[in-house]
């Protein structure tokens, strides 16, 4: 296991977040990785996913929200959390000027780092990933939060479980048609928000991690050609 960097990110003159950097020998691309609302950069699935992203040769920018700085439960506002996207992106950008960069997240990392590049694109960004698209809360179905995507002109992909409770498949599948050639789903079948799956399911949550950094590598490789 490859060990992460330590950085300090700068979000603005008043505030530093925590941020690990892992960076291949010989790096394909560089993808800007924002944790969910729940969990910061150090949980599992985020390490486990950086490794393996590692090893398709793309290096990881993980970085903590603000919130999730001072210990708070309670997420930044949207203002805050992108202005932290921006920091992070900058970062990355200039340790790896010369690579093909992508940023996104899981579930509310990703929707914030779309929301950013919605409202102002984001120098060198050549494309947006998606770990876990959070269309809507549980049980609450709809496509408000997906309304900002339309604004967004850089090819996306979105990575979504079939047993996703934040994202009826039906739902994301109009919007990914809705945004026409700029936009990519790719399905783990019984794959829940978390991307774990069922035993019955003949995989392991390590196999479906292994397949979405596979899939993000040759995404990314697409869109850097």
């Amino acid at each position: 296991m490859s060990e992460a960097q330590p950085l300090k990110l700068k979000v603005d003159d008043d505030t530093a977040v925590s941020a690990l950097w892992l960076e291949p020998q010989r790096p394909r691309a560089a993808y800007v990785f924002a944790h969910g609302a729940g969990a910061g950069m150090h949980h599992s699935f985020m390490a486990a996913l950086s490794q393996a992203l590692h090893g398709e040769s793309v290096a990881t920018l993980r970085y903590q929200f603000p919130y999730m700085e001072r210990g708070s439960k309670r997420p930044d506002s949207p203002a805050v959390a992108q202005a932290a996207v921006r920091g992070a992106v900058a970062t990355a950008r200039d340790r790896l000027p010369d690579t093909p960069l992508f940023a996104g997240g899981k579930s509310f990392g990703g929707r914030m780092t779309s929301q950013a590049q919605a409202a102002a694109p984001m120098p060198g960004v050549r494309g947006l990933m998606f770990v876990g698209f959070p269309l809507h809360p549980a049980g609450k179905p709809g496509i408000e939060r997906a309304a900002h995507l339309d604004d967004v002109r850089v090819p996306m992909l979105f990575l979504q479980g079939t047993r996703d409770e934040l994202a009826a498949l039906d739902l994301l599948e109009g919007v990914v048609r809705r945004l026409g050639d700029r936009a990519v789903l790719r399905v783990e079948d019984d794959a829940d928000h978390a991307f774990h799956v069922r035993a019955r399911s003949g995989r392991t949550d390590a196999q479906v991690v292994q397949a979405l950094a596979e899939a993000m590598a040759e995404w990314a490789a697409g869109q850097a050609s």
